[in-house]
């Protein structure tokens, strides 16, 4: 169940436009009838009027039939539906899935479910961390973004996405975020092993955490409304721009002059991976600001608001 943006209504089967990226009901569906930012672009030779809510509408007198499969089955109505607009919480379950399965994997080669001998276990080290010795395991590079060093760790970056993602990804549409979630947390881990694999060397300290992914959604964020009201830890309120400036400003000076994050205040953080997700996300944002909706407010479930501080957490992660 979604909330209309127009009025406010809850919906079932929301409608979202193609143009401004919020949800409506059948009733401000319409551009015309949400006074949508997209009717500027009458020449835009695909359509004002599309919705969203129907995919083979844009295949109308062409395109091909893959890309009217495709539709179907990720379309509202079809067997990945549910995928459509909640990859936020797709990527949240997938983190504490892969977080159990670290414990599971780890007890199945070690014989024991004390983390710390399961990091120094090379097999387990090739599933789920992404090293400077081995950057050529491609698959770390995602798997690393899912794969967290502790439930502290975990904790903070699942408030973090939980609160920041579904709006963003509300604005963005959900191949946008998807992409965006993916590409901030790539670059931002194979940043922190280069540095690493550049000044320390093959045997210095791999990653693992969806930081620099969130960095990446929280840079957007910022650059579409840097106004919007958080509050950190749930108690200090300040606007957007404040926290994601500030938390970068922090992760230079805790990183300054150390590729793994041990600065002077930075214990083992890799504050390069924050700094490059972020990057990642501010100029995505620079680049779609304009063409999308931007959020006038932080809104959770019954339209609560509010955010926590920087995401991140302590021990050889991001």
């Amino acid at each position: 169940m979604a909330t209309c943006d127009e009025c406010g209504a809850h919906e079932n089967m929301p409608y979202q436009c193609r143009r401004c990226g919020q949800s409506f009901c059948a009733e401000h569906r319409l551009p015309e009838n949400h006074d949508c930012p997209g009717l500027g672009d009458w020449n835009d030779p695909s359509g004002v009027f599309d919705s969203g809510f129907d995919e083979t509408v844009r295949n109308r007198g062409g395109g091909s039939e893959s890309d009217g499969l495709v539709a179907r089955i990720l379309g509202t109505g079809g067997p990945l539906g549910y995928f459509r607009g909640n990859m936020s919480y797709v990527f949240l379950g997938v983190m504490w899935v892969t977080f159990l399965l670290q414990y599971v994997v780890g007890f199945l080669l070690t014989g024991t479910f004390n983390p710390f001998v399961h990091a120094t276990n090379s097999s387990w080290q090739a599933i789920f961390v992404l090293s400077p010795g081995h950057i050529e395991y491609v698959w770390t590079w995602v798997t690393s973004i899912f794969a967290h060093g502790g439930f502290t760790h975990i904790a903070f970056n699942s408030i973090a996405l939980y609160f920041f993602g579904p709006v963003v990804e509300r604005y963005l549409d959900t191949r946008r975020f998807t992409a965006l979630f993916f590409g901030a947390g790539i670059v931002a881990g194979l940043a922190q092993v280069l540095s690493t694999l550049l000044t320390v060397g093959p045997f210095g300290a791999g990653v693992v955490g969806a930081s620099g992914a969130i960095m990446g959604v929280l840079g957007v964020l910022t650059v579409l409304n840097p106004n919007l009201k958080v509050y950190l830890y749930f108690i200090i309120p300040m606007p957007l721009w404040v926290l994601t400036f500030g938390f970068a400003a922090f992760s230079i000076i805790a990183g300054f002059g150390v590729s793994a994050g041990g600065g002077l205040v930075g214990g083992n953080v890799a504050h390069l991976a924050h700094l490059a997700g972020l990057l990642v996300g501010l100029a995505y944002g620079v680049r779609v600001k304009g063409r999308v909706g931007v959020p006038k407010s932080l809104q959770l479930g019954g339209g609560g608001r509010g955010g926590p501080g920087g995401p991140g957490g302590p021990g050889g992660r991001y």
